[in-house]
């Protein structure tokens, strides 16, 4: 069926703008007005076949769908009913894809299709964590309530996922500037020395000989190096795509000095604050750890988290194969189990996700203050061996001649 981009006031006197199938403009016209608003004007839409809904990445920016679920939630609030609520939503969105997804959401809702039913045929625009709560919180009743857990929930993790990126994007960008000095240095200046040490007939240093191998190498086997780099990325992303090569990239990523335990704290708070917000919103605890698994973004981790859900199943306490893991420090397991002793929890795993959040801020302070010289004074070493080692020899002739 075609598509018809249609402007319509509602019955509050808003102006909303959005997109409806129908077989003909007289059939939505007639849909539009049963929804009891008053048509503007209906229109075809052109060139719909070069539309995908096909994204790379994530198709929502984790800021919009803060807003929204804030949102969201008021307007459920303030007494607007959910198929009012959503089409309000689906005009003002900046999210394009959203838009779209909520557009259908809200044409499957006047049809009488539940809300959380409706938003699962978007998983790319809603994430499990949201479908889930939303049955719970419909379940439950208290989808106002939901919607503002979801809504913290997102916001904290996004917070803790920002803090995480500006504490690697320094030194990542530190090292890519490294590289290319010295690529450069090595393929444009180095070269222009080679004639000027092969007359001097005087042994070089070692880092000198060194460096003019790997100049040479460089400039005569340059095809050899990119294939090099193609094939380690080739390589790199082919692993993460196999369970056990995923496995263990993700374990090196937690043994990496400094910014292992930092990705590490920031998984066990992402972990914590999931469990707890799908606990606290009546879901059941084994598809929350299902859950869990699915989204913590490490598979070292959600490892254990499987081994937890299966010993759970056979009725043992949640904390006892947690305690076993060497991923989880004490505090986290023993949290847990005061939590499943006095039937607190959510509680526990919310004081959890506020510790090692608050430990992921402090330590990217202070890895911010503590990195940016170590940084400097590595890329003037990368920078300055590769610069000493042609102009040490240098030196050394001209005091000869001197």
């Amino acid at each position: 069926m075609p598509d018809f981009v249609y402007d319509v006031r509602s019955s509050s006197g808003k102006t909303l703008k959005g997109r409806l199938a129908a077989s003909d403009k007289s059939s939505a016209v007639e849909e539009l007005r049963r929804k009891g608003y008053v048509v503007l004007s209906v229109k075809e839409e052109q060139f719909k076949a070069l539309k995908t809904d096909i994204y790379i990445g994530n198709p929502v920016k984790t800021i919009h769908f803060i807003v929204y679920c804030r949102q969201f939630a008021t307007l459920i609030r303030a007494g607007v009913n959910i198929v009012e609520a959503t089409n309000i939503l689906a005009a003002q969105t900046e999210s394009k894809p959203l838009k779209k997804a909520l557009t259908q959401v809200a044409s499957n809702l006047s049809k009488g299709v539940p809300f959380s039913q409706s938003v699962l045929e978007h998983k790319k625009i809603f994430p499990p964590m949201f479908t889930n709560m939303i049955r719970a919180g419909e379940e439950t009743g208290d989808l106002e309530g939901t919607l503002e857990r979801l809504a913290k929930f997102f916001e904290k993790e996004h917070v803790t996922t920002e803090k995480i990126k500006s504490a690697m994007t320094y030194p990542i960008v530190v090292g890519v500037l490294a590289i290319g000095a010295s690529v450069y240095l090595l393929k444009s200046v180095v070269p222009q020395f080679v004639n000027i040490f092969a007359s001097m007939n005087a042994e070089l240093p070692m880092v000198t000989r060194i460096v003019l191998k790997l100049s040479n190498s460089i400039q005569s086997q340059w095809l050899l190096w990119v294939i090099g780099c193609i094939s380690l990325v080739v390589f790199y992303l082919s692993a993460k795509r196999t369970n056990r090569g995923a496995y263990w990239i993700d374990y090196i990523k937690l043994k990496i000095p400094i910014f292992g335990k930092l990705k590490q704290k920031g998984a066990l708070a992402q972990m914590t604050r999931t469990l707890a917000s799908l606990y606290s919103s009546s879901v059941p605890i084994l598809q929350s750890l299902n859950i869990v698994e699915e989204i913590v973004g490490n598979k070292v981790i959600g490892d254990f988290i499987k081994n937890s859900a299966d010993s759970l199943r056979q009725g043992n306490p949640l904390s006892e194969p947690l305690r076993q893991a060497w991923v989880f420090p004490p505090l986290v397991t023993q949290m847990i189990a005061i939590g499943e002793e006095t039937g607190s929890l959510d509680q526990m795993l919310e004081k959890v996700a506020d510790f090692y959040e608050m430990d992921v801020e402090n330590t990217v302070d202070r890895l911010k203050s503590l990195l940016e010289p170590l940084l400097l004074v590595f890329l003037a070493t990368v920078i300055g061996t590769i610069v000493a080692a042609i102009m040490v020899p240098m030196f050394k002739m001209y005091a000869n001649f001197g």
